[in-house]
């Protein structure tokens, strides 16, 4: 019989868990997004979209994943967020792309 996931008690956040019950706690479910981000790339690729912008930014954010570094949440974040500070002198008019694209030059 499998022992079962350990969950937080009330008001107990996942990362108050002993090690080993924090990665039986999130484990599957972060596994299902990394597969769904593999699927992804793989739809855009064999669509001929992946030099999109956002599939580029993707791809240079995975690679913050596995570079031993901490505070990945925060870098991926800051790569993938625009930069500057000044506004736009006229608005695109366009919706959040999730991914900052640098001017054209």
């Amino acid at each position: 019989m499998p022992t079962p996931r350990p969950t937080p008690a009330v008001g107990q956040s996942p990362s108050q868990l002993p090690p080993q019950g924090l990665v039986d706690h999130g484990f599957i479910a972060v596994r299902a997004k990394l597969i769904e981000v593999a699927a992804f790339l793989d739809r855009v690729e064999r669509h001929g979209a992946a030099d999109d912008f956002r599939c580029a930014a993707l791809r240079s954010a995975a690679e913050l994943l596995v570079d031993g570094q901490p505070e990945r949440a925060r870098r991926i974040l800051e790569q993938l967020s625009d930069p500057t500070t000044a506004p736009d002198a006229v608005s695109s008019g366009k919706a959040a792309m999730g991914a900052w694209r640098p001017p054209a030059k």
